[in-house]
């Protein structure tokens, strides 16, 4: 008989009667959107537990992403990696921005500072780099780069709600940062996400981006788009922010569970903690070496499947393969050897707040008796 069905992921719901109490506010407000008076709070709240000056709320975060290259006037092209959710990459798309990947560092599967400078052209005005799995990129590096050549840089924080590094949120870094608050994040307002600017202007600026670029009732001073977070999403957000620090705190313990059972287990790697790094634990990846495992990623997600247990397989293909993209001259193979590699290899277990340690026994049960 199998098990009953393990996702990759389950939102945490906070509790309904809570919520309901949010909502009955904005039944007496009757405001839903529009910079209401639960949208002002959330950025209020938000700022002071990520430890962060200015922050715009969004209806999701590829809309951000999209918004922050308008913010900051990118064009011609932008370096960014390959290893990510495609969403990285499709706001480059849409800005008419051409995409240059370079290969990823192979420890933590972040963009190689070290790839970045041989890649630049003069047609090159940004980088993009994705805080992969939540763990920080090498940003110190990234930012050398950018100032020798006086480029942008546009972080794809999709993963890192709360990651700090010696109790700096990595959200500081680079020119602006970019959150989703989708319903799979670690912090969640159904859907949603946050650009994160380090001026008054420039939080302006994206506050009148977001809103058809209107400036007052009468005024629109630049072309802007409708990305609004609405009034429902604020109230959940608000709630989540109560609870976050024990959906973090639980993460860790099955992070921490996942790492015990399959430390001895040959052919398959964790990515540990980095020194001095606050994580979210918004994944738990592994990564599946066939010549010592016995069998390869894809056979092992197969097998996983049969007992109703769907893990993912974060990152694959990757995004230099998907159409739009597998022609440009970055996209070779050849140019990416470290990201083709772990996009074959890693493998995301199911990870979430309710997840329950015989569920984590078992799935690390089955791995170690796949092994051959």
């Amino acid at each position: 008989m199998k098990n009953k069905e393990i996702f990759v992921t389950r939102p945490c719901m906070p509790p309904l009667n809570e919520f309901v109490k949010y909502l009955e506010r904005i039944w007496d407000n009757k405001i839903l959107t529009n910079n209401g008076e639960l949208h002002q709070q959330l950025e209020s709240e938000l700022a002071s537990y990520l430890g962060v000056k200015y922050i715009s709320l969004f209806s999701n975060g590829t809309l951000g992403l999209i918004s922050a290259l308008q913010a900051l006037n990118i064009s011609g092209e932008v370096i960014t990696t390959p290893f990510s959710f495609v969403a990285t990459t499709h706001s480059l798309w849409w800005n008419k921005i051409k995409p240059v990947f370079v290969d990823i560092e192979p420890d933590y599967l972040n963009i190689d500072p070290a790839k970045i400078e041989a890649a630049i052209t003069s047609k090159t005005t940004a980088i993009m780099p994705v805080h992969v799995y939540g763990n920080p990129c090498r940003y110190e590096e990234i930012e050398k780069i950018a100032r020798r050549h006086n480029l942008k840089v546009i972080y794809d924080a999709a993963h890192a709600f709360g990651v700090s590094v010696n109790g700096n949120s990595i959200l500081n870094m680079g020119d602006l940062s970019v959150l989703s608050f989708h319903a799979t994040k670690v912090f969640s307002t159904i859907e949603g996400g946050a650009i994160v600017s380090h001026s008054q202007e420039m939080k302006h600026h994206i506050d009148n981006l977001k809103n058809f670029g209107f400036r007052g009732e009468t005024v629109v001073e630049e072309p802007g788009i409708n990305a609004k977070m609405n009034e429902v999403q604020a109230a959940y957000g608000l709630l989540q922010l109560k609870y976050v620090d024990g959906f973090i705190e639980k993460r860790k313990i099955i992070t921490e569970s996942y790492r015990a059972k399959l430390q001895n287990t040959k052919g398959i790697r964790m990515i540990g903690d980095m020194e001095g790094v606050r994580h979210g634990y918004s994944y738990f990846p592994i990564l599946i070496d066939e010549s010592l495992y016995g069998i390869n990623r894809n056979e092992l997600y197969e097998k996983l499947k049969t007992y109703n247990i769907f893990s993912r397989r974060y990152f694959y293909p990757l995004i230099s393969e998907f159409e739009p993209y597998r022609d440009l001259p970055s996209a070779s193979r050849n140019n990416l050897p470290n990201a083709i590699e772990a996009s074959e290899k890693v493998l995301c277990l199911p990870i979430y707040v309710e997840l329950k340690e015989e569920e984590i026994e078992l799935i690390c049960k089955l791995i170690n008796d796949f092994k051959k």
